[in-house]
């Protein structure tokens, strides 16, 4: 199974904030992208197991948006 999960810059906060559409409850957030990927990583087993009470290899797609505004 292959989830997409997707990272998110919050400018105001200063934070990357992860979420998926095919992951139920998965709302983290972290300064630092790498960081974030390694929170990610160890928080999405335990939401599908929660989720789910059978366990089957995975596959995780980390899509990344980061927009920012720029005064002249």
């Amino acid at each position: 199974m292959d989830y997409i999960i997707t990272f998110t810059w919050d400018d105001e906060a200063a934070v990357w904030i992860a979420t998926s559409n095919d992951i139920p409850g998965l709302v983290l957030e972290s300064g630092s992208y790498d960081a974030l990927v390694e929170r990610t990583r160890f928080a999405i087993p335990e939401l599908l197991s929660l989720n789910s009470s059978e366990q089957q290899p995975f596959s995780l797609t980390i899509k990344s948006e980061r927009h920012e505004r720029i005064l002249l």
